[in-house]
């Protein structure tokens, strides 16, 4: 089914045993039919190839003629029809710039956590002011 009848043109690229392996990970799956593994395959290159023509229509790949990883996250992280790939295609940034970010993340929680300690000593000076009342 994936091939014409001269059988030298595909009528999908990507390599439907991978597919076919992908799919029976799911253990609701016990056996797939044949056109539904094509269709599978079909929808997902027309995704791939949509994806693509999208981010390089509204990256930077016009100027370069190229299309890049950049162009692919920024789509995934600013097109609300993509945002379901932001996990899977984040930014790129440097390992120094990561750990800049968690340690000001580490800082900013040790401050939120005095902050709600000295809270809790305010709410409870208030209910021994009331109690002494």
């Amino acid at each position: 089914a994936a091939r014409l009848s001269g059988g030298e043109n595909r009528l999908v690229s990507l390599p439907l045993s991978r597919i076919r392996v992908i799919m029976k990970s799911s253990p609701e799956v016990s056996s797939i039919n044949q056109d539904a593994l094509f269709l599978t395959a079909k929808a997902t290159e027309l995704f791939v190839q949509y994806l693509a023509m999208y981010s390089y229509k509204h990256g930077r790949g016009k100027e370069k003629n190229a299309l890049t990883y950049s162009d692919l996250s920024h789509t995934a992280e600013e097109c609300e029809t993509f945002q379901f790939l932001a996990d899977i295609l984040p930014k790129k940034i440097l390992a120094s710039k990561y750990l800049k970010m968690l340690q000001k993340e580490k800082q900013d929680g040790e401050l939120g956590e005095d902050d709600e300690d000295e809270e809790d000593e305010d709410e409870d000076e208030t209910v021994d002011e009331d109690v002494g009342s």
